[in-house]
């Protein structure tokens, strides 16, 4: 089975699939609690930093485009700030792909976190579930049957805010239907009539019990209870994701198969319902019968939730967490900039303090590891930004980097100082330490502090910098001239 998700897993990239639903901007405030107000016996959270990203059925589209899929959305924001965000959000992450629709009557819905030391303190929503306009209804079902014919998966994303009405979500099936295009539902309410027809119906516990009744007390009651409701309704299969215990796979007739848990360490389930479904409409899509996808897609949930917010799963984190992830040996310590980012967001998770330092590294040496153990010992993790080559020959001219990127960056990682190496383009490493945010920036001894690259940025968001001493008569150049 392994080697079979493995290869699935690349079968997935270049797949078309229609993503309809509600879509949501997710905004996350981070800051520091240090105090109680005297107002009110309630925490004063010290703003530190905001970030934003598509929710809802916007989440569903970037896990399908971390995949490789070509996957269409079309939803409705309102006129306000919030969607004319969302919607460069979502031109970001999916080009043109996405028909977002304007309604005047309604707002964007947009959930608001509140989050200190690794803890939400609170989460603010606004948003209204009143159904769509005939109108817009109408616009969305049109925009719908133009894209039909060229996709292989109908996605309904329902998180019960007004656009898949009873109406749109049964006209959109039998649209999918006509098309011979398979339709996925991740589903909200009790009224699954809406989704009579649908290949696939994926409940959570609380969302099986709503729709039937019945809160199954055991796993021969859950399978009794997901036949009916797939019986009940024409829809083939229920998918039932059941938090820690995995999930279920239970056809209209036929045996039912129980996944369990793949999750190694769970720091936030937000989005993870958006994973599954993503994953298991590709998988779907790519060819996989429904154990095979949702396997996968269990996998996949296990990954997300060690994440940080509304998070996405790559082809190369589902390789690692199969266990069939090419093995670079110290190497594979060696990450992009938005795993790192992951990364760190975890580490920070867990109180832990990121250091980070930067340099060419080229012809590794002692004042190199000096410089390296000094900045370790300043933090919990040591992040390094490692030049690129096209960098590095900016700054030293031509006839350097004497090793490759690759090289340096497989060295670096073979030291026990070291927890992760990114390599960055740019002659200097600001855009990185911007999106690491590390707690301690330590350069050189031969450095001021102001003239530090990242300094003000650091100290501005309450972090340190630190000067390491050097050690004397080891650099690069005078080993390359000794080697002459």
């Amino acid at each position: 089975m392994t080697t079979d998700l493995n290869s699935l897993i690349d079968a997935i990239a270049g797949t078309r699939i229609l993503v309809v639903g509600d879509v949501m901007l997710d905004r996350f405030i981070h800051g520091r609690v240090d105090r109680i107000s005297p107002e009110a016996p309630i925490p004063v959270l010290r703003v530190q930093r905001e970030t934003a990203m598509p929710g809802g059925a916007g989440n569903v589209v970037a896990n399908m485009v971390a995949l490789g899929v070509e996957a269409d959305l079309i939803s409705v924001v309102g006129d306000d700030a919030a969607g004319q965000e969302l919607s460069r959000l979502m031109l970001t992450l999916n080009g043109q792909r996405n028909s977002l629709l304007t309604s005047t009557n309604r707002p964007t819905t947009t959930k608001t976190r509140f989050v200190a030391g690794g803890q939400q303190l609170l989460r603010a929503d606004a948003e209204t579930d009143i159904p769509l306009s005939d109108a817009d209804a109408t616009q969305l079902l049109a925009l719908a049957a133009t894209k039909m014919p060229d996709v292989s998966m109908l996605v309904l994303s329902d998180y019960n805010k007004g656009v898949l009405t009873s109406e749109v979500s049964a006209a959109l099936i039998e649209l999918a239907r006509a098309a011979g295009v398979r339709v996925l539902v991740d589903p909200k309410g009790r009224d699954y009539a809406r989704y009579r027809g649908a290949y696939c119906v994926t409940p959570n516990m609380r969302e099986l019990a709503d729709a039937t009744g019945i809160m199954p007390a055991d796993t021969a009651s859950l399978v009794a209870t997901a036949r009916t409701l797939a019986n009940c309704h024409g829809i083939a299969a229920v998918v039932a994701t059941r938090s820690e215990q995995g999930m279920s796979v239970v056809p209209a007739d036929g045996a039912a198969t129980h996944l369990y848990a793949r999750a190694r360490e769970v720091f936030d389930v937000s989005g993870a319902g958006d994973t599954v479904v993503a994953v298991l409409a590709a998988a779907l899509t790519a060819g996989a019968d429904l154990v095979e996808a949702a396997t996968l897609a269990n996998v996949a949930a296990g990954v997300v939730v060690a994440k940080v917010g509304t998070a996405t799963v790559r082809p190369n984190e589902l390789r690692d967490a199969l266990g069939h992830a090419i093995v670079a040996g110290p190497g594979s310590k060696s990450v992009t900039l938005d795993q790192a980012v992951e990364q760190v967001e975890r580490w920070r998770r867990q109180g832990l303090r990121v250091g980070f330092t930067n340099g060419c590294f080229d012809l590794l040496h002692p004042g190199h590891v000096s410089l390296i153990a000094q900045a370790r010992a300043q933090c919990d993790r040591l992040v390094l930004g490692l030049n690129s080559d096209d960098s590095v020959r900016r700054l030293k001219g031509p006839a350097r980097p004497v090793q490759n990127v690759t090289s340096r960056a497989t060295v670096l990682s073979a030291l026990g100082d070291v927890d992760l190496v990114v390599t960055f383009a740019d002659d200097t490493p600001l855009t990185l330490i911007k999106a690491l945010r590390p707690d301690i920036l330590v350069k050189g001894a031969d450095y001021k502090i102001d003239d530090v690259v990242g300094a003000k940025e650091v100290m501005g968001w309450g972090g340190r910098v630190v000067l390491a001493d050097l050690a004397a008569g080891h650099s690069t150049t005078n080993t390359i001239e000794r080697m002459k």
